[in-house]
Formats: C-alpha cells, structure tokens, sequence
C-alpha cells in the first residue's frame, strides 16, 4: 500500500522538509479514504487527518536513531 510514498529518513533521504511530510501524508490519507479530493462536507476531516499524520511523521523522525547520526 502507499508505494509511491518515499522513505523520509537517512540515507534515504538527506534533508526531509515539512512539505515532504505533509506530501507523504496526504497521500497516506488519499489511499486510506479513497478519495483523490474530498467533498467539501469531507474537506475538513481530510484535511484535519494529513495535518495529524505529517505532524506523527515529524515525531516519528525527531525520534528514530539511525546508526551514525540523527535521523532528521
């Protein structure tokens, strides 16, 4: 599932943005719900579900020990 979702740690990746997240995380969402872009009775909950999500990853990362150095 998510296969188009890129690993957003070293050394896969060398610096991870906040728009990095964000982008991996909508994707996340739009597989989960089946939607591509929610209807505006959906928008909020969507939207609310990938701000919750890119702020997981960002913990998520802040937190990983990847031997030789710090994750992000």
């Amino acid at each position: 599932m998510c296969r188009s979702i890129k690993t957003l740690r070293p050394p896969y990746a060398e610096a991870v943005t906040d728009d990095d997240m964000r982008a991996a995380a909508l994707q996340y969402v739009r597989k989960i719900s089946g939607f591509r872009r929610p209807a505006a009775h959906n928008a909020e909950a969507f939207d609310k579900a990938v701000e919750a999500i890119a702020a997981a990853t960002g913990e998520l990362l802040d937190s990983l020990e990847v031997r030789g150095g710090a994750a992000r």
